[in-house]
């Protein structure tokens, strides 16, 4: 058949057809045999058919020929968030069919890859052209290319697609286009470094910063920045950081600096970097962890000055340390931080033996010949006296020492500085001269060049001989304008000099003759010397220029080395705190000033140990506010080494907190009315005084105190009271000031009279000073004046803390006055009339004790006995109409009843009172009396008191006070 002759010619339609008519054909053919002749015309035409139709068949199997054709490979790009795929080359197929339809066409292109993203769509089936395209959005962070194969096919032989063609399989490498989305992130928003103060450095530390963007462009740091100003630091495109000049440690230690990052698509990082860079200083060898400040509060005792110190070698190898703490104080008191009582007190305090003489007391009534001298306010405390070349003071004859031996002692403290001039003169600090006619200098003690100068000259009375004279110390203190403590220790012709309780012997011994006796009167001097002869005005030479403090004279006995040291010993000083713990190989001295300290040894880590040990401590109740220098040195050795570290000395200072001031405070009766007739056996100016001292302390608030500062009463010793007679002074031998010695027995006071008042000085309690003021006695035996007006001040030391002035004011009744006082109040004249202020006192002072009834028995009982004496006394007087019935108290009865009562009796009560009394026998009565005066003797004042308010009810006029005509 037609159409088998084309195999490989795939069957259509046209076929199809042309069977059916050839199928037909055969069966008319045999069915019209008879009829080939009619229709052989139509054969033929038919025939021509089936040929067309049969070339038209074969055409149909061979039209769809060949396979589409694209590229090998496509590089493509896709800008993530899009969808469209530039491909390099574009995307076309070809087929050779064409232009026959479907079999030229091309129909679509199959994506063929794992998880591939993408699809490609034919956008011209006629010319092949396609595009390829993302399915979703493409994140470059993800993915950032991808391959896969892509093939075309065209569209067949019909509408249908059947037999189609596939191109052959084509590979696609896409890559995805970054969008700059994503700022640098640094690693970490803090950095640390440090950089050797001194030195630049390329690279201190570097940062680092990220960006999650996938391309290198948009993920790639390419920039950094520091952002703040005025810094000494650079920054590098890789993060190093750097210093443009070289650092100090002691002028900045710490630097903080911002960084910021960018991306190079010039997209900044959301949140800067710190930058914390720290400056170390150079590895310099020398102690470390201390402070150059420590603060001291008194009352705290010892304090350690190093507790973290330790010793910095800078890797050096050290065999041997030896470390020396000093203790400077010289910018406090004298010299150092010492008790600031008078040289007289101290030397009490000390046990040095009495009879001392102090040339510069505290200016008082008594003391007097101070007052023109300049004190030294810098001085706490302390005092002392500053000359500047025109003060000078003259010593009275009563207290100059006339006793004066072979043997004798003279200390002072001085501060002197070089004198001026090439030529200085002659600066006396001490001068025993002529008063009158001549010139002659007994005995003197005077700075000369530098040179300190005892001369002692004796008379013929004692030899006539060649005799040593002149004593010449030359030290190095005389003129370092720091304080000293100078003891001339004269055991005639030896003469020995302690300075600060180091002894020195003269370099120098001049002789001379002894001075002729004669009957001039010798005047003793302070701050120079008194010329009172061989010039035509007396006059003061050869001033003194300096400071001093305690200029003493002692007859007699020599004072002992330990005693000279106890004088000259500071209150404070340096201390190790628990010895036994000290290292073993540690070696350390501590001077007896407790000024300076020596540690060495071995172990370095033992060194450390025992110099954090080291401690300030202050002894005193009320030290001197200031400070305090230290100094550290040190020495080291090294193992076999020429060259050894050094270590440079160290200076640090010990701050003394301001303790807190007390204030001391007098109380007692501000009047007192007394007979001029009674003034002859005496009065106890002050039987009710009470003396307290409080401080005021920063407390934490309590339920009933919400005061921040409270007053709390504190116990201290005071070093001088003075008894001041105001206006006119005390009459020699009618008016006067008495205190019996027995007082002050077991006490370390004395006391100096005179007609302007009474001086009672000494370190010792408050307690102590109180009993002893008490007993005072105020005598008239002329009395003129109707008030006599007394002023009372103490003192801690030596004027440091004074308390307030307390005043009392003695009315003094004469006859006329005494008789009107008598007819106003219908009573006996002689009686004390006390009028107490009215003072509020906390609980923390005085107050009243609650009155019983035994003591008010005990007050009747008083009471009873004194109306019988009264009684007996004015029977044996002898009558007188213009006397005034009065009674005394004899002094033994009021000695043992110690009461002081002073009582009012009504003469008509006098009588009552005895009748009251017939029922009681003369040997119960005795008995009574005595048993009474002794348990009466053991009440307190305030028992008395309360007593005597009850007595009152019982129609006994009695006017209580703490001062009475006896003690």
């Amino acid at each position: 058949m037609l159409c088998n002759k084309f195999p490989l010619v795939v069957m259509s339609s046209h076929c199809a057809i042309f069977y059916a008519i050839e199928d037909l054909f055969v069966v008319r053919d045999q069915e019209e045999h008879k009829y080939r002749r009619s229709f052989t015309t139509m054969k033929r035409i038919l025939i021509l058919m089936l040929l067309a139709l049969g070339l038209s068949c074969v055409r149909a199997h061979r039209v769809n020929k060949h396979k589409p054709w694209i590229e090998t490979s496509y590089h493509g790009v896709i800008t993530e968030n899009t969808d469209v795929v530039q491909l390099d080359p574009p995307l076309v197929a070809l087929d050779k069919d064409a232009p026959v339809p479907y079999a030229g066409e091309i129909c679509g292109f199959h994506v063929q890859g794992l998880s591939a993203p993408f699809e490609a769509v034919v956008l011209n089936s006629t010319s092949g052209e396609g595009r390829l395209r993302a399915r979703g959005p493409i994140d470059c962070e993800r993915q950032r290319e991808f391959t896969f194969s892509i093939q075309a096919h065209d569209c067949g032989t019909g509408p249908e697609g059947r037999g189609e063609k596939r191109s052959h399989k084509a590979t696609v490498h896409v890559q995805v286009g970054d969008v700059n989305e994503f700022p640098p992130v640094f690693g970490q928003l803090e950095y640390h470094g440090s950089v050797t103060e001194g030195k630049v450095f390329d690279s201190i530390l570097q940062v680092q910063a990220s960006d999650q963007d996938c391309s290198p462009q948009y993920s790639q740091i390419c920039n950094y920045q520091i952002t703040s100003h005025d810094t000494a630091f650079a920054i590098d495109r890789n993060g190093n950081i750097r210093n443009t000049e070289s650092l100090s440690f002691d002028k900045k230690s710490h630097y903080k600096i911002r960084v910021t990052a960018f991306d190079c698509g010039q997209k900044r990082a959301a949140q800067d970097a710190v930058v914390h860079i720290h400056v170390k200083p150079v590895c310099k060898p020398g102690w470390q962890g201390w402070n150059k400040l420590v603060d001291y509060e008194p009352g705290t005792g010892s304090k350690l000055l190093f507790p973290k110190m330790h010793l910095e070698t800078c890797d050096g190898s050290v065999s041997w340390i030896r470390t020396t703490v000093e203790l400077e104080s010289s910018g406090t008191g004298r010299g150092c931080d010492r008790q600031s009582y008078s040289e007289r007190s101290s030397q009490k305090l000390c046990g040095a033996s009495s009879g001392s003489t102090d040339l510069l007391p505290a200016p008082s009534g008594v003391f007097n010949w101070t007052a023109t001298l300049v004190m030294d306010s810098g001085r706490d405390s302390d005092l002392t006296y500053r000359f500047d070349g025109r003060q000078a003071a003259k010593i009275p004859d009563w207290v100059v020492p006339q006793n004066l031996t072979d043997q004798f002692t003279i200390t002072t403290w001085m501060k002197h500085g070089p004198s001026p001039g090439q030529r200085a003169e002659k600066e006396t600090l001490l001068c025993n001269s002529d008063k009158t006619e001549m010139n002659r200098h007994h005995y003197s003690l005077y700075v000369h060049n530098c040179r300190l100068v005892f001369l002692l000259r004796t008379d013929y009375t004692q030899t006539d001989s060649f005799r040593p004279a002149e004593f010449h110390w030359k030290l190095e203190q005389i003129c370092d304008k720091e304080w000293h403590y100078y003891v001339i220790s004269v055991d005639f012709p030896v003469v020995t000099l302690y300075v600060d309780g180091v002894t020195y012997d003269p370099y120098l011994v001049t002789d001379d003759w002894p001075i002729h006796s004669s009957q001039i009167d010798v005047q003793l001097t302070v701050g120079a010397c008194w010329q009172g002869g061989e010039v035509s005005k007396a006059k003061f030479t050869q001033y003194f220029r300096g400071s001093l403090s305690g200029l003493m004279i002692r007859p007699g006995k020599i004072e002992s080395q330990t005693i000279i040291s106890c004088l000259q010993a500071c209150k404070e000083g340096l201390d190790i705190t628990s010895l036994d713990s000290l290292g073993p190989r540690i070696k350390f001295h501590l001077n007896p000033a407790q000024s300076l300290v020596v540690m060495e040894g071995e172990d370095l880590e033992q060194m450390n140990g025992a110099l954090r040990k080291v401690s300030y401590i202050n002894s005193r109740q009320f030290p001197i506010m200031g400070a305090r220098h230290l100094r550290i040195s040190t020495a080291v050795q090294c193992f076999g080494e020429d060259v050894c570290i050094s270590v440079p000395d160290i200076e640090a200072v010990v701050m003394v907190i301001q303790p807190s001031e007390p204030r001391i405070k007098i109380t007692g009766a501000e009047h007192l009315t007394i007979p001029a007739s009674d003034l002859a056996l005496g009065l106890c100016l002050f039987r009710d005084l009470h003396i307290i001292s409080t401080v005021t302390k920063s407390d934490e608030p309590t339920n009933t105190d919400h005061i921040s500062g409270v007053l709390k009463e504190i116990t201290h010793n005071l070093d001088y009271c003075d008894i001041m007679v105001l206006g006119e002074e005390l009459r020699a031998g009618l008016e006067s000031l008495e205190l019996q010695h027995s007082t002050l027995l077991g006490k370390h006071l004395e006391y100096a009279n005179s007609s302007t008042g009474m001086s009672i000085y000494g370190v010792d309690s408050i307690s102590h000073y109180t009993e002893v003021i008490r007993q005072v006695r105020y005598q008239n035996r002329q009395a003129v004046d109707s008030v006599r007006t007394f002023r009372l001040t103490c003192s801690e030391l030596n004027g440091r803390y004074t308390s307030d002035q307390y005043t009392l004011q003695v009315n003094i009744l004469h006859s006329e006055e005494a008789m009107q006082h008598v007819n106003h109040v219908m009573a006996p004249p002689k009686y004390v009339q006390i009028i107490h202020p009215t003072v509020i006192e906390s609980n923390n002072y005085y107050s009243l004790a609650v009155p019983t009834i035994a003591t008010a028995v005990i007050v009747v009982c008083i009471a009873a006995l004194l109306v019988v004496l009264l009684a007996v006394y004015h029977l044996n007087q002898p009558q007188n109409k213009d006397d005034i019935h009065t009674h005394t108290l004899p002094e033994k009865q009021a000695d043992c009843d110690g009461s002081s009562l002073s009582i009012t009796v009504n003469p008509l009560e006098v009588f009552q009172e005895l009748q009251s009394a017939e029922e009681v026998t003369e040997e119960e009565e005795d008995e009574d009396e005595e048993e009474e005066c002794d348990i009466s003797s053991t009440e307190s004042d305030s028992d008395e008191e309360e007593a005597t308010t009850s007595f009152i009810h019982h129609q006994t006029r009695m006017q209580w006070g703490k001062a009475s005509l006896h003690c």
